[in-house]
C-alpha cells in the first residue's frame, strides 16, 4: 500500500492513494479555515470504516436483511504529546429487517476482535469499547 502526502500550505495537506483517490486535510489555518479532516479524525474515521465494512459483509454472508450500519466513535486522547487516543468507544446502529441480535453482536465482535486490523492497532494503544442498536425496518 502507498500514499503520498503534499503539503498545500499553511497546515493543509492533501494524501493521495495509489488508486487515485484524494482528500484534503489538515488543520485550522491563520484565515480560520481548516481544509477537511485533521490526521487524527482521518485515523478514527477509517477505524470506523474498517470495522463498518467488515460488520456488513458479516452479516450479508449470514444471510441478514442488513440494509445500513452505521458507527459512531468518541475517542478520548492523552493530554500531552503524542496525544494518541487512550480510549475509544464505538456506537453501532444496524438497520434491517428482523435482523437477529446475536448475529449481531457476533458480527461487531468479529470485526472487532479478529478482521479490523484498524482496530487491532488502536487496541495497542487505547481501549476499545463497543455497543450496538438494531432498528428493525420490517413494518416500514
Amino acid at each position: 500500500m502507498d500514499v503520498r502526502v503534499k503539503w498545500i500550505e499553511e497546515r493543509s495537506f492533501v494524501g493521495a492513494c495509489e488508486s487515485g483517490h484524494k482528500i484534503a486535510f489538515g488543520a485550522v489555518g491563520s484565515d480560520g479555515t481548516k481544509p477537511g479532516p485533521s490526521p487524527m479524525e482521518l485515523i478514527l474515521m477509517g477505524t470506523g470504516g474498517c470495522s463498518v465494512y467488515d460488520v456488513v459483509a458479516i452479516l450479508e454472508k449470514g444471510r441478514q436483511a442488513v440494509e445500513n450500519v452505521d458507527v459512531e466513535l468518541h475517542a478520548d486522547r492523552a493530554e500531552t504529546d503524542p496525544k494518541i487516543f487512550t480510549r475509544i468507544h464505538m456506537h453501532f446502529i444496524v438497520k434491517g429487517r428482523k435482523l437477529d441480535e446475536k448475529r449481531v453482536a457476533r458480527a461487531i465482535e468479529l470485526s472487532i476482535e479478529k478482521y479490523c486490523s484498524a482496530s487491532a492497532m488502536m487496541q495497542k494503544s487505547a481501549e476499545l469499547t463497543h455497543d450496538f442498536e438494531i432498528i428493525d425496518t420490517s413494518d416500514a
